[in-house]
C-alpha cells in the first residue's frame, strides 16, 4: 500500500505565493517520478509539473516561469513552489506518485489540496 498526502494549500491574493508539499509513504520502493496535477471546477484534471528521481523536471506551459518543483528523494517528498499566482490557478491540486512496475507504472494519488487565488 502507498499513501500520498498533500499539504500547503490555502487562499492567497493574486500575485502571491504558496508552497505545496506531498509525502509518499508505505511500499514506495521504486518511485520513478512524483508530480502535481490540478482540477478546477467543471474542468478535467490537468498536468502541472513532474520531477523524476534523477531530478529531471517537466512543466505545463501555464506553470513555466512561475512554478518550481523540487523533491527530497530520501524522504519521498515533493514540493511545488508557486509564485505570481493568478486567479486561473484556482483548483484542487493533486500529488501523483508513479512507481516503476515491470515495463510500466502504477500511479497513486493524494486526496488533493485546495488552492484559491482571489483577484
Amino acid at each position: 500500500q502507498v499513501q500520498v498526502a498533500e499539504s500547503g494549500g490555502g487562499k492567497v491574493q493574486a500575485g502571491g505565493s504558496l508552497r505545496l508539499s506531498c509525502a509518499a509513504s508505505g511500499s514506495v520502493f521504486s518511485i520513478d517520478r512524483m508530480g502535481w496535477y490540478r482540477q478546477a471546477p467543471g474542468q478535467a484534471r490537468e498536468f502541472v509539473a513532474t520531477i523524476t528521481t534523477r531530478g529531471r523536471t517537466n512543466y505545463a506551459d501555464s506553470a513555466k516561469g512561475r512554478f518550481a518543483i523540487s523533491s527530497d528523494n530520501a524522504k519521498n517528498v515533493v514540493y511545488l513552489q508557486m509564485n505570481n499566482l493568478k486567479s486561473e490557478d484556482t483548483a484542487v491540486y493533486y500529488c501523483n506518485v508513479a512507481l516503476s512496475v515491470g515495463m510500466g507504472y502504477d500511479d497513486y494519488w493524494g486526496q488533493g489540496t485546495q488552492v484559491t487565488v482571489s483577484s
